[in-house]
């Protein structure tokens, strides 16, 4: 399906955000990985987080759900023994379970999205895997992939954190399970330090042990461990809701998101930064952030990796912005579901913006009086990609049309729907 996105000069109204992906991934994770029933209290619904669902049901747990809770019977550190597990699109689920797979004798993660996840390596995680014990079959590091397991081994584990951070959170994941104890050291740098906190809080929660640094490079993790079942409530979602508060910057418009921390552990709360920062009058209280913007922006230089997931989001309501702004600190963006630097600029360039690369950056020259649009866009099937030309597509002269933008269901399948609750025209086609 595509989506006509039609200029729009204001936007008005008040939305919950939806909850957070990255939490409940973890949080089924580790209801999985317990022995007894957790319930998770306002989880998440995305093609990510059912991905996780659909995969832990397939190695053992028992999963029921209503509208506001899962409750989970999970299978401890003896998953039952499948054959093959089909992860989706889902680059951390994928990672995830590749670490707890290291506790069966054999499994084959299928290709399923051989033009996205498919494209994308996880060579430091499968060498962590292999100097634990693991066998793992692959193509270049990426899937199909086979993990053979059965008795991963702790002690001294060493795992490159330049690609993503993903790979170290499995390893925290898998270790407490393990008979020795295991000291894990990140090599080069580590991206995303920020939603490693993520992981370690969900551990923390779950009862387990992990004395980590100071600047998160290296762990202690006793083995032996058991997860607690427990009783979890799932925060809002800063990734999803850095377009809607980018659209309402962008426009005119009296905004409020509800249900966003203010002492969150993403990352991406700083988006609200960034965008008080670029001018947006915004006020953010109570867990309620509320926009009244003017269209009015000014430029700006950012540290991406703060935010990764909210970066695209940024970069659209710098399109608008007076002067140019930079987002630096950025080539994990190249290793998502598409390459978000240069497959996302390519797009923007179609819309008329006004931007530029680096390997590890992305250059904004604003245009405050708008953009042509007009243009056919390629969402490259990623749906932070889908969300960000949204934004751009409500300042643009003429209506835009973003190819497959149904894969905007991977984190947020309700993006457009609470778009159009505050007022902007948006129109699905097939």
């Amino acid at each position: 399906m595509d989506m006509i996105v039609t200029p729009t000069a204001r936007l008005q109204g008040e939305i919950q955000a939806l909850s957070s992906k990255n939490y409940t991934t973890r949080y089924l994770l580790v209801a999985a990985l317990a022995e007894g029933t957790s319930t998770i209290r306002f989880p998440a619904h995305s093609e990510d987080s059912d991905a996780l669902r659909r995969c832990i049901r397939d190695l053992g747990a028992v999963v029921e759900e209503d509208d506001e809770k899962i409750v989970i019977q999970g299978f401890g550190k003896r998953p039952f023994p499948v054959k093959e597990l089909n992860v989706g699109n889902a680059g951390a689920v994928l990672r995830f379970l590749m670490a707890v797979a290291a506790l069966l004798p054999e499994v084959t993660f299928v290709n399923a999205y051989p033009q996205s996840l498919g494209k994308r390596p996880h060579d430091d995680l499968i060498a962590a895997l292999q100097s634990m014990g693991v066998e793992v079959e692959h193509q270049n590091g990426r899937l199909p992939i086979t993990i053979r397991g059965g008795r991963p081994r702790g002690g001294k584990i060493q795992v490159s954190g330049s690609v993503s951070s993903q790979y170290l959170s499995a390893l925290l994941f898998l270790a407490p399970l393990l008979d020795e104890d295991s000291e894990i050291e990140v090599l080069n740098d580590l991206k995303s330090k920020v939603v490693v906190g993520q992981t370690l809080e969900v551990l923390a929660q779950a009862g387990i042990v992990v004395e980590a640094s100071a600047d998160l490079m290296r762990y202690r993790v006793p083995g032996r461990q058991q997860y607690k079942a427990q009783t979890y409530t799932v925060q809002g979602d800063y990734p999803g809701s850095a377009a809607i508060l980018a659209a309402a910057a962008v426009t005119e418009s009296d905004v409020t998101v509800h249900r966003l921390l203010e002492n969150s552990k993403q990352g991406e709360r700083a988006v609200v930064d960034v965008l008080r920062s670029m001018g947006a009058p915004l006020t953010h209280e109570n867990g309620v952030v509320r926009v009244k913007g003017n269209g009015k922006l000014i430029a700006g230089e950012f540290d991406g990796d703060e935010f990764t997931d909210g970066v695209l989001a940024m970069v659209a309501a710098a399109v608008f912005a007076e002067g140019t702004s930079r987002f630096y600190n950025v080539e994990n963006l190249r290793y998502k579901e598409c390459d978000r630097i240069t497959d996302f600029l390519a797009e923007l360039r179609k819309a008329g913006a006004n931007v530029e690369e680096k390997r590890d950056e992305i250059i904004v020259h604003g245009r405050p009086e708008g953009v042509e649009g007009g243009a056919l866009i390629d969402a490259h099937f990623d749906h932070r990609v889908i969300m960000a030309l949204t934004v751009v597509g409500l300042r643009s002269k003429q209506p835009i049309r973003i190819r497959d933008a149904h894969h905007v269901a991977k984190s947020y399948p309700n993006y457009f729907d609470h778009l159009k609750a505050l007022g902007a025209q948006v129109e699905w086609v097939k």
